[in-house]
C-alpha cells in the first residue's frame, strides 16, 4: 500500500527506517476506526468518547472516520480541542466539579449545554454562570461498583439515589432540563454491572416522578486484555437493552454511553528498545512514568513481541523484568514479560494495547517524555495471535 510520511506498512518497518532509541507510539488508525463502527452499531443510543483516555488527535481523527461525533469531555481544554477541530462535533462537560470561569467559557464559548452534577452547589454554580435555556442538568448518581472493575470511580462522585431525585426536581423547578448519568467503573468485565445500575436508575425516575430528558450509562467497557479475558461486546449491549426495558423509558429519552478503553485500547503498540540487559532484567526506554503507568497500579499484563533486524532470535523464551528508564528504582513494571531467551541490548520491544491511559497519562519526569507517533497498518499482535 502506499504510505505517507509518518506511515508505516508495520511496525518492524518503523524500526528499520527511524532506528529509534527513543519510544514510538504505533497507532493503527483502521483499527481504531473499525472498532467505533463496531460500537456505534451495537449501543443502542449515542456514543460519547471519553477524551481523556487518548486525546491524541490521531486517535480522536480515526475516531472520527469510524463515526464518533460525540465527545465526552471534562475539562475546557478537551472542550476546546473537540470543538476547535470538528464543527459538527457534539461536547459534552461530564465533570462533577467544574470552575465558575470554566463553566461561562465552555457555555459563551462554545455553546455547551449538557453539564454533570451531583451536588445541589454545583447545580447552582451551573445555573448562575450558564443560565437555564437548553441547559441539561445531568444528575450523576451513586451505583453499586462492579465486582470485577480494575478502578471503582464513585468514591469521588455520584449522588445516592434519594439526593439524585431531589437534584432532578430542584434542576426542573429551576427551569432546566435533566438527565442521569452512572459509571460501573473503569474494565468492568461484569455486563450485569449495568443491569444492576440501570434498576437504580429506575428508583430514582420512580422518587423523582418524571422521565429523564437524557440517560448515560457511562463507560467501563472493557479491553480484551491477554490476561484478562471479557465477555463479547454483544452481552454488554444485551444487558443495557434489557436494563432499558425494564425503564420503559419514552422514545424521547436519549441513551448515551461514554467508552473510552474499549475504543482505543486495541489501536496503538508502543515501540521501545532494550538499552541493557542484566541477566533477567531488562532496562528499556519506557516506563511507569511514561507510557506504562497503569501497569504499576492495577493487574493488566500486555502482550510483548521482540523485533531485531540483524538476524534471527531465539526460539527458546525466558521470562524477563521490564526496568524503566528513570532514576527512580520505583520505575520497575510488575511481573515478567516471556521473550526470547537471547533478547539483548539494541533489539526492541513491542508491547500491545497501549491505546488507552498511555500517552494521556505520561509525565516529563527526569526529562523522559514519549510524544512520537507513527502510524502503522499491520494487525496488532494481540489481534493476530487470538
Amino acid at each position: 500500500m502506499a504510505v505517507e510520511k509518518g506511515q508505516f506498512p508495520d511496525v518492524a518497518a518503523v524500526a528499520r527506517a527511524l532506528s529509534p532509541s527513543y519510544p514510538v507510539y504505533c497507532l493503527r488508525p483502521e483499527v481504531l476506526a473499525e472498532t467505533a463502527r463496531r460500537f456505534i452499531s451495537q449501543f443502542p443510543g449515542t456514543v460519547l468518547y471519553a477524551v481523556k483516555c487518548n486525546p491524541h488527535p490521531l486517535v480522536l481523527s480515526a475516531l472520527y472516520k469510524g463515526g464518533v461525533r460525540h465527545f465526552d469531555t471534562a475539562s475546557l481544554t478537551e472542550i476546546a480541542q473537540i470543538c476547535d477541530t470538528y464543527a459538527d462535533a457534539h461536547a459534552y462537560f461530564m465533570h462533577p466539579v467544574k470552575g465558575r470561569a470554566v463553566i461561562k467559557s465552555a457555555s459563551s464559548v462554545y455553546g455547551i449545554r449538557h453539564f454533570v452534577i451531583d451536588h445541589e452547589d454545583e447545580l447552582n454554580k451551573v445555573i448562575d454562570v450558564a443560565g437555564v435555556d437548553g441547559t441539561v442538568i445531568v444528575v450523576r448518581v451513586d451505583t453499586p461498583p462492579a465486582d470485577d472493575a480494575l478502578y471503582h470511580l464513585a468514591a469521588k462522585f455520584g449522588a445516592d439515589a434519594g439526593e439524585a431525585a431531589r437534584l432532578m426536581t430542584l434542576a426542573k423547578e429551576r427551569g432546566c432540563k435533566v438527565g442521569l448519568a452512572f459509571h460501573v467503573g473503569s474494565q468492568c468485565r461484569s455486563p450485569d454491572a449495568y443491569a444492576e445500575a440501570l434498576a437504580v436508575i429506575g428508583e430514582v425516575i420512580d422518587m423523582a416522578g418524571f422521565q429523564p430528558t437524557c440517560l448515560d450509562v457511562g463507560g467501563g467497557f472493557p479491553a480484551a486484555y491477554g490476561d484478562r479475558p471479557t465477555p463479547p461486546l454483544e452481552d454488554y449491549m444485551a444487558a443495557i437493552r434489557g436494563g432499558l426495558k425494564e425503564l420503559d423509558l419514552s422514545p424521547t429519552v436519549e441513551v448515551m454511553a461514554e467508552p473510552g478503553r474499549a475504543l482505543v485500547a486495541h489501536g496503538c503498540s508502543l515501540l521501545t528498545q532494550v538499552q541493557l540487559r542484566k541477566g533477567d532484567r531488562l532496562y528499556i526506554n519506557d516506563g511507569i512514568y511514561g507510557s506504562l503507568s497503569e501497569m504499576s497500579q492495577v493487574a493488566v499484563r500486555l502482550p510483548t513481541r521482540l523485533i531485531r533486524l540483524d538476524g534471527p532470535v531465539s526460539e527458546m523464551a525466558g521470562e524477563f523484568v521490564l526496568n524503566g528508564p528513570t532514576c527512580d528504582s520505583l520505575d520497575v513494571l510488575p511481573g515478567t514479560f516471556t521473550l526470547p531467551a537471547d533478547v539483548r541490548e539494541g533489539d526492541w520491544i513491542e508491547i500491545d494495547q497501549i491505546g488507552a491511559y498511555s500517552n494521556a497519562l505520561a509525565t516529563r519526569f527526569n526529562g523522559f517524555h514519549p510524544e512520537t507517533f507513527v502510524q502503522v497498518f499491520d494487525t496488532p499482535p494481540a489481534l493476530a495471535a487470538a
